[in-house]
């Protein structure tokens, strides 16, 4: 499908929330809970879709997204009669990407099977490491073990389109100790492989109170650079800031929020983007708490959560910190028709950063360099509605 198609593509996210333990670098909205309500939160998951359905309506999605928490808690049943309520609501497009993340130690082989059948088609797998000491520093509840074995059982289950989560620069790790990580990962051919740098994220335990001995900057970006060149030689390219994935396995739900398409968000905490005809941007967002949510979406309310229209000025930010993620880059066009902003309005900035080699310009195309990957912070920043004219 063309990028720069008039319609908008769309996909669907859903968030289930619970995790067996909260990783002390977790940043997400996950919580931990004796007993899962796996019946009631599906129940909530389609009057959740059934309130959203009007501003959607003869619409086609193109991917669907299990995210979490863990989404593996939930048994394949509960899935398949979520996966089943979703097709009887919504027009999927053939062949639609339907991804469930899991954990190693939250899932096992019947359970693999279990959600293939039920029309799962991509797997995403939070491995994180294949060390059992580095796994207790980041608090995960499986060893190194546990994560072969899981990948042994998604594969024996029929997954052919697979994600693998690996993290860097773990506290009192060298390269050779990343590298090792890396090769195992390898080792097991992973169409797709998303690798990640520990960062002490606002709010976790690890941001009040940091692990000792973790890598320096240039140790931490040396490792970065050996780990991707690996990638690279493997097959393994890099189209996005974290992502690496053989031809044809990029992961479509991602590249469509990178191409800032739009997406239903359903679930406590769950955010949506709905780019509304003659209207605008709508940003949607659940409530965070299980509990709260619950009540909410199985209860007489007429609209869930928040709503809020991005406003025109907002917009190119918005765009940029999504599409300048992406190493193939935006067309101008695509800008323009997914912000309903004139190009002309950002070209002087965009112009700025090629000066500075944070970006580059083949033809109509505007994409990061190398550089601008790993100042892709910085680069968005200059679009913020307050920032001063280039």
């Amino acid at each position: 499908m063309s990028a720069h198609t008039s319609v908008v593509p769309l996909s669907l996210y859903v968030h289930l929330p619970w995790c067996k333990a909260k990783c002390p670098y977790c940043d997400f909205n996950s919580h931990v809970a004796q007993e899962i309500p796996y019946e009631r939160y599906v129940d909530a998951l389609l009057m959740d879709l059934e309130r959203e359905l009007p501003r959607v309506w003869g619409r086609m999605v193109h991917s669907i997204f299990l995210g979490g928490g863990t989404p593996s808690l939930f048994p394949p049943e509960a899935i398949e009669r979520l996966l089943s309520g979703i097709r009887a609501r919504l027009r999927l497009f053939p062949g639609c990407e339907i991804s469930l993340e899991a954990n190693p130690g939250a899932v096992d082989a019947a359970a693999f099977a279990g959600y293939f059948a039920a029309g799962v088609n991509r797997l995403s797998l939070g491995v994180q490491s294949f060390q059992d000491g580095f796994l207790r520093v980041l608090g995960r509840i499986h060893d190194g073990r546990a994560a072969l074995e899981a990948i042994d059982s998604l594969q024996q289950a029929g997954f052919r389109n697979w994600n693998l989560d690996l993290i860097f620069a773990l506290p009192g790790q060298s390269l050779s100790q990343a590298l090792a990580d890396l090769q195992q990962a390898l080792a097991l051919d992973p169409p797709h492989l998303s690798l990640y740098q520990l960062t002490l994220e606002p709010g976790t335990p690890f941001a009040r109170q940091a692990p000792g001995n973790i890598p320096e900057l240039d140790a931490s970006a040396e490792m970065e650079a050996v780990l991707r060149e690996h990638l690279a030689l493997r097959g393994l390219a890099r189209y996005e800031i974290s992502a690496h994935a053989r031809q044809g396995c990029a992961c479509w739900h991602n590249r469509n929020y990178w191409l800032y398409g739009d997406y239903l968000g359903i679930g406590a905490g769950a955010h949506g983007k709905l780019t509304i005809p003659g209207e605008g941007i709508l940003r949607t967002r659940k409530p965070p708490r299980p509990e709260s949510y619950l009540t909410d979406a199985l209860g007489p309310r007429e609209q869930l959560g928040e709503l809020q229209w991005v406003q025109p000025a907002e917009r190119p930010f918005e765009f940029f910190l999504n599409a300048l993620r992406l190493v193939e880059g935006f067309h101008r066009e695509l800008f323009e028709a997914r912000t309903g902003i004139s190009f002309v309005l950002v070209e002087g900035k965009l112009r700025r950063l090629v000066q500075e080699g944070f970006l580059e310009r083949v033809g109509e195309v505007w994409r990061p360099t190398p550089r601008g990957l790993d100042w892709h912070n910085h680069l968005c920043r200059l679009f913020l509605p307050e920032a001063p004219e280039a």
